[in-house]
């Protein structure tokens, strides 16, 4: 009998010993871990030095497959258009494009939340035959920028598809179609240049590889080129265009600094246009500032008419700027019947006007009822004609000002 046993008082059990018990409990320290972690988090977002918001981080990687053959030399010899492999699910996000290599970066749509990633190449230096002039070029810290040449010549003017009659000469209504997102996804790229016409201005982003190959073929077939410039939307970053993006949040000569690093990408357009940017087109600072360099540079500016609250056509005059704007987004319902309805009443338009401006993205529906619009446009009086024609431009003392400004 144990010696708790005789001491205990007649007809009471002795008290057992308590086991050993730790001081807290296990969801006490979860609770504690977690608060922990977000104090943290909380003291990195005050004290932290990230002025851009998060912008995506390039990783290296490498494509060493060959170059896919071109869309309309496919077309030409009969064979199908080579379209790469696509992962399940994904939207020409693991399409390689030819000539590969570079980085890799991320762009975020803030809608849906998909990341897509797209390889970046190395600028304008792998060009396989030429795509400017050197009349028009001068070189920078990221490498060559348009400019306006010596003797006055602009590239807007020099690599602007040329228009038999002129435009002021082509008799009934006329219509301007703006087709971007190019040079990203190798398929869509193939397909708008195996069967969209010349007239129909091309309009590539900046952060394609082998941007120059993309172009130079574009620009062989008829096609003016636009540049894309990724400008700050008003979700971002959550919304995120990618690197570099122009941002109101930036001093004007960050962005500025931004805007050469994208004007030399490649060579060979004759503007650009905004690629997003509803909340800095809104902003007439920044956008006075890009105007001036635009037109300091002899590029005209396309805005896509995506944002009602832009202010660019408002200030280009006083800017200088050749200027042209969208009417109609002809595939902001990407379904086969809303184009279609969407293009017939751009034709309205233009019967309605004399000229007409539609915008769209390179989705295949896009593409594809675009092309077969196109085929019947002119038996319907319809002409179509590439951006530069319909773009508001200043008078000739407004582009001598210019001139002299940058000689300055």
């Amino acid at each position: 009998m144990a010696d708790d046993d005789l001491s205990a008082p007649l007809g009471q059990a002795a008290k057992k010993k308590p086991r050993f018990a730790l001081p807290f409990r296990f969801s006490h320290a979860a609770v504690v871990l977690l608060g922990l972690m977000l104090l943290a988090f909380l003291g990195w977002a005050v004290m932290g030095d990230d002025p851009y918001g998060g912008e995506p981080v390039a990783v290296a990687s490498a494509d060493l497959r060959a170059p896919a053959p071109s869309g309309k030399a496919a077309a030409d010899s009969g064979e199908p258009t080579p379209i790469p492999d696509k992962k399940p699910g994904s939207q020409n996000a693991s399409l390689p494009l030819p000539g590969g290599g570079g980085q890799t970066i991320t762009i975020i749509d803030g809608m849906s939340g998909k990341r897509q990633e797209v390889p970046i190449g190395a600028g304008d230096g792998n060009s396989p035959a030429p795509v400017s002039d050197a009349r028009l070029a001068e070189t920078s810290r990221h490498g060559t920028l348009p400019k306006i040449g010596a003797d006055g010549a602009r590239p807007m003017d020099v690599y602007a598809r040329p228009l038999t009659p002129s435009f002021e000469k082509v008799a009934g209504p006329r219509v301007a179609l703006v087709v971007g997102g190019l040079g990203i996804g190798a398929a869509a790229t193939f397909e708008a240049l195996a069967r969209l016409p010349g007239p129909v201005t091309l309009a590539f982003g900046p952060y394609g590889a082998d941007l120059s190959r993309w172009v130079a073929r574009a620009r062989s077939e008829g096609h003016e080129v636009l540049l894309q410039v990724p400008m700050e939307p008003f979700d971002y970053p959550e919304n995120d265009p990618g690197p570099q993006t122009l941002l109101t949040t930036l001093s004007a000569a960050q962005n500025l600094d931004r805007l050469h690093w994208f004007l030399s990408r490649f060579q060979g357009y004759v503007g650009v246009a905004n690629y997003m940017g509803a909340r800095f087109s809104a902003n007439e600072a920044a956008v006075a500032a890009l105007l001036r360099e635009t037109a300091k540079r002899g590029l005209l500016y396309f805005d896509d008419a995506t944002s009602p609250r832009s202010v660019a056509s408002q200030i280009a005059g006083a800017t200088n700027a050749p200027f042209a704007k969208g009417d109609i987004v002809v595939d902001a319902a990407p379904s086969a019947a809303a184009i279609d309805a969407a293009l017939g009443r751009l034709e309205t338009m233009a019967r309605e006007r004399g000229v007409a401006v539609g915008t769209a993205t390179a989705l295949p529906a896009s593409i594809e009822r675009i092309a077969a619009w196109a085929k019947a446009a002119a038996s319907r009086g319809i002409t179509l004609v590439p951006v530069s024609m319909i773009a508001v431009k200043p008078n000739a003392d407004a582009r001598r000002q210019t001139t002299d400004d940058k000689k300055s």
